[in-house]
Formats: C-alpha cells, structure tokens, sequence
C-alpha cells in the first residue's frame, strides 16, 4: 500500500555527503549518525558522484555547491543527463544568489551555511520522505500494470493482454500475407477436481496446465488464462492449418498426462476449439470468438477433442481429430 513509509525505513535510507572540505564532510556524517541514519557515505571528489550514484543509487546527495575542480552545479548536470529518472539533492550553499540557480539546476533543497543543524535534519528528513513515497508509488504503479495485464494465479496474461497480443499477431500475418491462429480450450472435469479435492486443489491444477501450456508453443506465442478452467493459446505466425492441428493434437496429449496434486494422482481431459485468421475472421474478437464456438461444438461432439471454426460466414465447425 502507498503511504506506508516509516521511520525506520527512512533512518535506513543511503545518503550520500558531497563536500572538499573533509573535516565539514565528516562532521555532517557524525551527526546524522547520531540522529539514527545508519547509511551515510562521503566522499571529497565531486567528479565520483556520478559513478558512485550509478552504483548505489543513493536515495539522498548533499551536494555542496563550491568545489574547486567541479562545482557542484556540474555535479548535477552529469547526474541529471544519466538514467536516473529522479535524483535528490539537497544543496549546500553560502552564497544567496547561488540558491535559485541550484533549484533551476535540479536540486529539490537547499540549505545555508552556517548551517542551522535542526533545520539541515528537518530538510533531509522530508526529502527522504518524499522519495521513499516516491519510489513506494512507482512500485505500486508497476505491481497494478502487472495486475492489469497478468492472471494473478498462474501468471499468464489475462484477457486485456490476448486481445493486444492478437491484435499484433493480426497486423503481422496482414503484413506478411500469412495466418495466424487461436486455439480456445477448457478442462473436461475440472469441476469434479475442485468437488473432490478443494478449490485449493483446483488452483494447483491449474497452475500446472499453465506451466505445460507455455512449454508446449514457441516463445513469440500467448498463453493466457481468460475464465476459470479456460485457456487460449495465440499462435503468432502458422503456415495453415496443419500447423494448427498439430499444436490442438500436442495440447490435448500434453495436458491429458496425470497431475501430482497433494499426493494425489489427477487426470483430466482437455477439448479445444481453433479459428485461423484469415479464413475464420479478420479481426481479434471476432478471431477468439469462432474459436469459442468451435469449442463449444467439440465439447458437444464428446469432449477430449479440437474442432476447427469453418470459413468466415459458415458458423459451424469440423471436427479435426477425435482423441
């Protein structure tokens, strides 16, 4: 959750002291140690702040601004042109008209010299605070994308995510005159895996046949989970429908191979539908959509089987292969 950031996680956060004068360095460290910082570093060479921030990735630099050599506006000039999206700096001046310049030349504070010691620990205090938060949300803000594109159980990508990925696989075999498909499939029995031995039961189960699934086709290649014991696979590139059916005859023999669960020796069988793009339809939903049908009708047929969807404008589908 955001907004957590504690005290602690701020007493333990790296800073570090950029200053040529060793004895005003090393006096600063001392007391922000005894304020209960634990990772304070120094150092007296403004032209290792990069490579050292690049290396630790300091989550606080004091930056004195006068330095012979380079100064501390140059300091931050090669800090802000690296990768770092976000670098904090608190500069140290005692020259008044050298403040504004140093905001414009991105520190997010500065402080005076002399130095009043309580206002030095407030502004490093919140700087950190602010940082901590700010990283804080960029994870959440990655953790929520991974939610709104991956399946929380198995890990394959949702329905959001396939219908990106076909919409590419589409654009592709228009480009490049060629097909792609969509193979649709559920568990035959999955229902009685979860009334015998629990949901938890179920959920392993399912994390396997998506573990077989992903081994089963070629990187390029989607797997996603889109229901409860539905799957579909999204074959980038296929030369027809021959390729098609071998995938459909590997899946169902892949996943017809007992499961461990528990102790327990599982069996379950799996019946698939698949459409190619662009003999069954031309667009993504309507793609995965004849592909659902054809599962629908290999389902009808008995089960442990693959239909293909017929040519678009013919809603019925052929069985390919009984099982």
């Amino acid at each position: 959750m955001v907004g957590m950031t504690t005290r602690t996680q701020i007493l333990k956060a790296k800073i570090l002291l950029v200053d040529d004068d060793e004895d005003a360095a090393q006096l600063l460290q001392q007391l922000l140690q005894s304020e209960g910082y634990s990772a304070v570093s120094v150092t007296t060479d403004p032209r290792q702040v990069s490579r050292l921030h690049a290396q630790h990735g300091f989550d606080l630099i004091v930056l004195d601004i006068q330095m012979p050599g380079m100064d501390g506006f140059q300091v931050m000039q090669s800090l802000v042109t690296g990768d770092t999206d976000y670098v904090p700096i608190l500069a140290v001046t005692g020259e008044p008209g050298h403040k504004l310049r140093a905001l414009r030349a991105g520190a997010k504070d500065f402080v005076s010299k002399p130095f009043d010691w309580d206002e030095v620990f407030v502004r490093v205090y919140n700087m950190l605070e602010v940082k901590l938060l700010l990283d804080e949300a960029r994870e959440h803000a990655k953790e929520l994308k991974s939610l709104a594109l991956q399946d929380p159980l198995t890990g394959l990508a949702n329905r959001r995510l396939l219908f990106e990925r076909v919409g590419l696989a589409i654009t592709h075999a228009r480009r490049h005159k060629t097909n792609t498909a969509i193979l649709y499939l559920d568990l035959d029995g999955f229902k009685e895996v979860n009334d015998t031995f629990g949901h938890a039961a179920g959920d392993e189960l399912l994390k396997i046949v998506a573990q077989r699934l992903l081994g089963a086709v070629r990187e390029e290649d989607t797997v996603a989970r889109v229901g409860g014991d539905e799957f579909v696979i999204a074959l980038w590139e296929v030369a027809g429908v021959a390729d098609v059916a071998t995938v459909a005859s590997k899946v169902i023999h892949l996943l017809a191979e007992p499961y461990d669960i528990d102790g327990h020796s599982v069996s379950v069988t799996t019946s698939v539908g698949a459409s190619v793009y662009p003999i069954a339809a031309e667009d993504g939903h309507a793609l995965v959509n004849r592909a659902d049908i054809a599962l629908y009708d290999a389902k009808q047929a008995g089960k442990n089987r693959y239909h293909l969807a017929q040519p678009s404008g013919d809603q019925s589908a052929v069985e390919l292969e009984q099982l």
